[in-house]
């Protein structure tokens, strides 16, 4: 016998009731049907799971084992269900537009700037850290437009048919160290000073954990990397055990620093994606302006654009807080510091 969703989540009915018979009530079958299930789950396991007694059932040491292993499988089960149904009810609502985005700050801003453009709309946000995953979701149709970036050397499975347009061609990405890391003192940071710290990054992320490998190992550093989420990432880099890779939208924090890497060797492509030109134009616009609020509140990467040769558009939020048309945005620095257009 294969262990099945259904035998979890009866197993997880008789741990909450403490009772076979009102296990059985609130899965809809009889007692003696839930009874003999729980002596083959039993047989299939080779262990006793529950106590039977007068006063009803207890899960043994292995019992609570098992629980501890099923309730979340039941639990994300019970969650892709519902929100797959409210999916397809947004899906089938005019006035939703759906997103879809990898981590950025610049989110918060592009959903306020859609809401005031269209009062009406009521624009939903799915998070995800594969930017493949999210462009087949547009392919599919249940994103309308989708936020990703595409980490330079590792090329986005783009799905056939779908619209790309840069919000920025080319974006460098910073390191996050600790306050007292010797590199930390500098304006920018060498790759060879870092040619002794254990690196963190999250390998859920498309191309991040090979992008970093290849950068690494291109300048003479074999890299000593481990996986995690960037929030234990910068918790890490601020007691010194990691160095990280840092969005240069980053804000300051008190326990960390972010530096630009000298010759900017990791950059990403920051792309949107819809099924049409058209669709692209429903967020377009209101994503680069949000980019470029963000890019000026962030004093190391603005620092960095003046230092490298600032497009307009950054120029123009710096000094006054005003956003220039996109063309102008989405032109973008040459690994050499001149502009490209």
């Amino acid at each position: 016998m294969e262990l099945e969703v259904r035998h979890l989540r009866a197993l997880c009915a008789i741990a909450d009731t403490g009772s076979l018979h009102k296990a059985a009530r609130e899965l809809g079958v009889a007692q003696p049907s839930l009874s003999a299930q729980l002596r083959r789950i039993e047989r299939t396991l080779g262990t006793q799971l529950f106590v039977r007694a007068g006063t009803g059932c207890r899960p043994t040491p292995v019992g609570l084992a098992v629980l501890s292993r099923a309730r979340p499988l039941v639990t994300e089960l019970a969650a892709i269900v519902t929100e797959t149904r409210a999916a397809v009810a947004r899906a089938t609502d005019a006035n939703t537009l759906q997103i879809g985005a990898t981590v950025s700050r610049a989110l918060p801003g592009w959903l306020r700037r859609l809401r005031a453009r269209e009062p009406r709309a009521d624009p939903t946000l799915r998070m995800d850290a594969s930017a493949n995953s999210l462009l087949q979701m547009v392919a599919g149709g249940w994103l309308g437009l989708a936020f990703v970036h595409e980490v330079e050397g590792s090329p986005l499975c783009v799905p056939s048919g779908l619209a790309l347009r840069p919000v920025i061609e080319r974006e460098p990405q910073f390191v996050t160290l600790a306050p007292d890391h010797p590199a930390a003192l500098k304006a920018e940071v060498r790759l060879a000073d870092l040619a002794d710290d254990r690196w963190m990054v999250d390998s859920t992320v498309d191309g991040e954990w090979d992008g970093l490998c290849r950068v690494l190992r291109e300048a003479g550093i074999e890299p000593d990397m481990l996986h995690g989420d960037y929030l234990t990432a910068y918790s890490l880099a601020a007691t010194g055990d990691v160095v990280t890779v840092s969005q240069p939208t980053a804000l300051p924090r008190p326990d960390v620093v972010v530096r630009p890497l000298q010759g900017d060797p990791i950059g990403v492509r920051l792309l949107l994606a819809a099924r049409s030109e058209a669709e692209l134009d429903c967020g377009y616009d209101e994503l680069v302006e949000a980019y470029w609020e963000v890019a000026r509140q962030a004093p190391v990467y603005r620092a960095w654009l003046e230092r490298s040769g600032m497009p307009e558009a950054a120029r123009g939020l710096c000094e006054d807080g005003n956003v220039v048309a996109h063309e102008t945005s989405v032109r973008v620095l040459a690994t050499d510091g001149r502009q490209r257009r």
